[in-house]
């Protein structure tokens, strides 16, 4: 049982392997409400006097990775439950035991060997399996890739995936085929020497040519689904990115990021932060029109580059790491996915005053 647990509480730890940009939603596991007469006790105890086959240790650890809540907000183990506190244990993913089948999904491996594989993901292809998507990811694609070495089993926590990016962003991805691997890449991660940059078209004139973002990064406590900026550092975790322009469109802005840590959602949080919401990011308000005119020309202009365009615009593009077997560094660039290059050329247009749009 307690292995079970292991595999359950795994998803919440705070585990320096599994860094990034994550598409990252919450599915309650436990629900409980206390007694009008419940006494003050910590809700590590609480929570491991009612729920079988775990121990205090894990439900701390999963406390300390913000998954266990008390009325809609992360707590930590030291918390005192009060009476008819509610009390839920959360996870990125449904309670549902994933069978991770392999599926001849077509993969753009651009680096593989006996440690590593280095993959470009398109657009719209979801990482792992999850809630709405048990199947058709990249770990049922890499499940087929890799169906033919014995030593390599995509369920085992202590291979795969090193760092994860959203459904909707494109780009590098790192996964381990072997247990040194993945200790070793985990760390580099954990550490920040790996050399990663994105690109990504942000609305607005981004006024310095480059800037440094920081603020805490938290779920929204009113809306479980978008993570905002807690400026007083008082909730949410640390969070740095740096950024530098690289072209200007007038109304929108193409710029490059580095992240210094890695939290959920980082540069579309903390882009949105300083006013500059990416392209078309529903889920942060990219998918309205935020900058420019009036004109019916400009808005069918802008409906057309989110047609061309329908996703967040963002591009996980360098990635670079020291090879955890020959101590050689390994990096590599990925090229900019057709839908983002297309929306990079309607806007440099604009900007030029060609092809009539105003």
């Amino acid at each position: 049982m307690e292995r079970e647990w292991k595999e359950i509480f795994g998803e919440c730890n705070e585990n320096p392997s599994l860094t990034d940009d994550i598409e990252d939603e919450l599915y309650e596991h436990f629900h409980f409400v206390a007694d009008k007469g419940q006494s003050l006790m910590r809700v590590d105890k609480f929570l491991n006097d009612r729920i079988t086959g775990i121990s205090r240790n894990r439900i701390q650890q999963a406390a300390e990775a913000g998954c266990v809540w008390v009325n809609n907000r992360p707590v930590k183990s030291n918390y005192k439950v009060k009476p008819e506190d509610t009390i839920a244990v959360v996870m990125n993913h449904p309670r549902r035991e994933l069978e991770i089948i392999p599926e001849n999904i077509p993969l753009n491996i651009v680096y593989e060997d006996s440690d590593v594989l280095v993959v470009d993901k398109p657009p719209g292809l979801v990482v792992h399996p999850g809630h709405g998507n048990y199947t058709g990811t990249l770990l049922n694609a890499v499940a087929w890739h890799l169906k033919d070495e014995s030593h390599f089993d995509v369920r085992d926590p202590r291979l795969g995936l090193v760092h994860r990016i959203d459904k909707d962003t494109s780009g590098l991805l790192v996964l381990a085929k072997n247990p040194d691997a993945k200790t070793n890449l985990g760390a580099q991660f954990f550490n920040k020497t790996t050399k990663r940059a994105y690109w990504a078209v942000v609305w607005g004139n981004v006024k310095n040519d480059t800037g440094r973002i920081e603020g805490n990064i938290g779920r929204n406590p009113y809306d479980k689904m978008v993570m905002i900026v807690f400026p007083d550092g008082t909730l949410g975790k640390p969070a740095v990115t740096h950024y530098k322009v690289l072209e200007r469109f007038g109304y929108v802005t193409l710029v490059e990021c580095h992240l210094e840590t890695g939290r959920t959602h980082q540069i579309r949080v903390h882009m949105k932060y300083i006013g500059h919401t990416l392209f078309n990011d529903e889920r942060y308000g990219g998918h309205e029109i935020l900058r420019g005119s009036h004109q019916a020309k400009y808005i069918q202009f802008v409906r057309n580059c989110f047609e061309v365009c329908p996703r967040q615009a963002l591009h996980a593009k360098t990635l670079g790491f020291i090879h955890p077997r020959t101590g050689q560094e390994i990096y590599m660039e990925s090229p900019v996915p057709d839908d983002m290059s297309q929306l990079i050329e309607k806007w440099k247009n604009l900007s030029l005053g060609t092809k009539g749009i105003l």
